[in-house]
């Protein structure tokens, strides 16, 4: 729980006290066409829940509660050997969004603000989540998401990708003030002149979207009860529901890590490369040692 003194002039004339209760939720569905069990896979040593547990559990030094949202006994076991609450959901759920608001309905005391942690996104970071926690809870915002500026040699790595696999890596344009303006599998912005725009910048100007997301309760009981919408099935973008719904969506930049925190793991060729992260660069720092 958070609270917030606002102290106006040299005294105490005007106090503002502010109770935020905030959580994170992991949803993690045992259920996987490409990677059967995928929250129970090893990565050197640590299953793929652990390791998106250990960041959670890391936030604001262990003072944000953490919930795993399944449909699995197994799962829900695990999660409470590594310290998580497990609450069961059910198997039918069609996102992770709907897995995180029907796992809400277990808790006594709703709360006011979600982080709805990826649970096959080994690498985020707790400073990933505390960015968004405090953009939530300070800004008057219905969704944050965040994103990642590429460079020229990521940029070209994105549309090499892209040549084999059109639909992976998602951009987002983004206002100087934060607001989301728009979510593409395409990448966006286009950029006229490249060749000049290389010389003269070190950055294109290309956001790489990261796929977190931190709720208003009130935006995520709109987002549920609203059927995805008309962009959102072009593209097969959830977020574009929120912003055809009309929703501010803010966007924090979090900077890139030797660990990849982006990576998902969807498949087994995506464990081998979690796998090789470790091997290279150790374990991240904010793991249990």
């Amino acid at each position: 729980m958070l609270v917030v003194i606002r102290v106006v002039g040299s005294a105490f004339s005007s106090v503002v006290l502010h109770l935020a209760h905030s959580v994170i939720v992991i949803p993690a569905r045992f259920g996987s066409s490409r990677l059967p069990g995928k929250p129970l896979a090893n990565i050197s040593g640590r299953t793929l829940l652990q390791r998106v547990c250990d960041c959670a559990l890391a936030v604001r030094e262990g003072a944000v509660p953490v919930y795993v949202a399944t449909d699995d006994e197994r799962i829900a076991a695990q999660a409470q050997q590594y310290g998580a609450t497990p609450l069961m959901t059910p198997s039918e759920c069609p996102s992770g969004t709907d897995r995180v608001h029907a796992a809400l309905a277990a808790l006594a005391q709703p709360p006011n603000f979600i982080v709805n942690m990826q649970g096959d996104a080994p690498f985020t970071s707790p400073a990933t989540v505390s960015a968004l926690l405090d953009t939530l809870e300070q800004d008057n915002t219905d969704v944050v998401t965040a994103y990642q500026p590429l460079t020229w040699d990521k940029l070209d790595q994105l549309r090499r990708d892209k040549t084999d696999a059109p639909f992976s890596g998602t951009t987002v344009v983004v206002t100087p003030s934060g607001r989301a303006l728009w979510f593409s599998k395409n990448i966006i912005p286009a950029l006229r002149d490249e060749a000049r725009r290389r010389v003269e910048h070190a950055h294109p100007g290309v956001l790489k979207h990261v796929g977190i997301y931190g709720y208003r309760r009130t935006a995520l009981e709109r987002i549920v009860a609203a059927p995805p919408s008309f962009y959102e099935r072009c593209e097969g973008l959830e977020q574009l529901r929120f912003l055809e719904l009309d929703m501010i969506v803010r966007a924090v930049p979090v900077p890139a890590s030797d660990y990849a925190f982006s990576l998902g793991v969807d498949s087994p060729a995506d464990l081998e490369r979690a796998n090789a992260i470790i091997a290279a660069h150790g374990e991240p720092p904010w793991a249990p040692q």
